[in-house]
């Protein structure tokens, strides 16, 4: 399972979980403080301008640990509706275009599915990730008119 953290410029972080754990609160917890660690180099002033995040409303992610470290870290985070899975980026954005391009292969480890993601992230560029960005503020001002209720394209 990766866990990956990008805004519209690119991926800021990508983390594996290893084979046979189990994301919990405490997990996702230490994940957002990579996350702010590793925005500081990569983004220059963007912690000082403010960090608006944005996660869907899974147990983990909503968790006691999750929530007291997005407020330890400072990110504003955006509500996310109950079942909306067409609001985040990943979901409709980024891993339909990466099962596409993983499709049809046949990877013999762990290691060689890790590497052939890595080089995909690799390979994506700045407008791809700022598409995402702006479809998500298109699907969150609809979302908002339709009162949470579903999406589409």
């Amino acid at each position: 399972m990766a866990s990956v953290f990008s805004d519209s410029k690119g991926i800021l972080m990508v983390d594996y979980l290893p084979k046979g754990e189990t994301i919990t609160g405490k997990y996702y917890a230490n994940l957002l403080r990579q996350l702010r660690d590793k925005i500081k180099p990569q983004r220059p002033g963007m912690l000082t301008k403010g960090v608006l995040f944005h996660h869907d409303n899974a147990p983990v992610h909503t968790s006691l640990a999750a929530m007291a470290t997005i407020r330890e870290c400072g990110y504003e985070l955006l509500p996310h509706p109950l079942y909306s899975p067409d609001l985040a980026p990943s979901d409709f954005h980024l891993f339909p275009n990466l099962k596409n391009y993983l499709s049809g292969e046949k990877y013999e480890t762990n290691d060689d599915v890790i590497s052939a993601v890595d080089d995909y992230f690799e390979g994506l560029d700045e407008p791809f990730f700022s598409t995402g960005i702006t479809a998500l503020q298109h699907r969150w001002e609809k979302c908002v008119n339709l009162q949470r209720d579903y999406v589409e394209k």
